[in-house]
């Protein structure tokens, strides 16, 4: 027997805290009766479990790490039929991608059916980091970066202080390494835009203390225990908690 929530969030429909707001909501039935109360237990298998309607069934939890191309939206599905990192993903029940890269951004994407995982690496209090190597027009000079280090003032408000250095520099472009722990849409290429650098290709290479490495783009592969376990421990939070 376990907490409903925890399946829920085991099964890959929301993490733990998104499923107690469906619980409060009305939203989950157990055997066909509405349960509303956060402690309610339920046998995985032998309960039928359904949130709006739609049955959940459990399911091993299961995260991957692709090396996105250029070109693919980071969503499950697009209304306007286009290309999707699901389409490069394992056809595992209830995988999604842990937060977002742009269409032109490549590099390290998570992707999982483990909603406990998707919650700790992707809420703003965990400060998770992310490191991307972005080759920009013309070369920052220190001043460019320390205003970066500093924190600059976007649309979207001050962001937080970067770890930013220039990493190399040929026929006027150079080459930026910048880490972050914010999660703004298309925050690292507002920040370089910003001092005069505007983003002509952008990789993630690091999310918390998990690598790239040298995963060929649109591959994937799927990460150990000790791997999860590392990044449950980047984000503070216990694992199976």
């Amino acid at each position: 027997m376990e907490r409903v929530q925890k399946m829920l969030a085991a099964a890959g429909v929301c993490s733990r805290r998104r499923a107690e707001t469906f619980i409060l909501e009305g939203r989950v039935t157990v055997n066909g009766q509405v349960v509303t109360l956060l402690g309610t237990q339920v046998d995985p298998a032998h309960d039928v479990v359904m949130v709006d309607g739609a049955l959940v069934s459990l399911t091993t939890r299961r995260t991957f790490l692709l090396n996105k191309p250029a070109g693919y939206i980071t969503t499950c599905e697009d209304p306007h039929a286009r290309d999707t990192v699901m389409r490069l993903a394992p056809r595992i029940p209830g995988l999604h991608p842990i937060g977002r890269l742009d269409k032109d951004t490549t590099g390290l994407l998570l992707l999982t059916n483990d909603g406990d995982l998707t919650f700790a690496l992707t809420h703003p209090k965990h400060h998770v980091e992310k490191t991307y190597l972005a080759r920009v027009t013309g070369v920052p000079v220190e001043n460019s970066l320390d205003a970066l280090r500093q924190g600059v003032v976007l649309g979207d408000g001050m962001t937080s202080p970067a770890d930013v250095r220039l990493a190399g520099a040929n026929a006027g472009e150079g080459l930026v390494e910048i880490t972050i722990h914010e999660g703004r849409k298309r925050q690292v290429r507002r920040m370089l835009s910003l001092v005069g650098h505007p983003v002509v290709t952008l990789t993630r290479l690091r999310v918390g203390p998990l690598a790239l490495g040298d995963l060929p783009e649109g591959v994937w592969r799927e990460l150990t225990a000790e791997e999860i376990g590392t990044l449950y421990q980047a984000a503070g939070v216990a694992q199976g908690e």
